[in-house]
């Protein structure tokens, strides 16, 4: 049976900095995005909507979309 006064020991964070995103960050408040939604009408820029902070940005190239292999760099 475990000790009621006995408390759980803490450890620190890791030292290494988390792996980088595969996503651009939010231009408005520079969060990382979870997904990044975009559409375009013939004659209009690109409309670029980043979840979940919902900033709405502007570009007038779509993005470009790159697929690589996991570990690669």
């Amino acid at each position: 049976m475990r000790d009621p006064q006995s408390t759980p020991r803490l450890t620190a964070a890791p030292d290494h900095a988390p792996e980088p995103s595969p996503l651009p960050r939010c231009p408005v408040c520079a969060r990382l995005p979870e997904r990044i939604s975009w559409r375009q009408r013939p004659g209009r820029p690109v409309l670029l909507v980043f979840d979940p902070c919902g900033h709405r940005h502007t570009s007038p190239a779509p993005p470009i979309l790159a697929v690589t292999l996991p570990g690669s760099p």
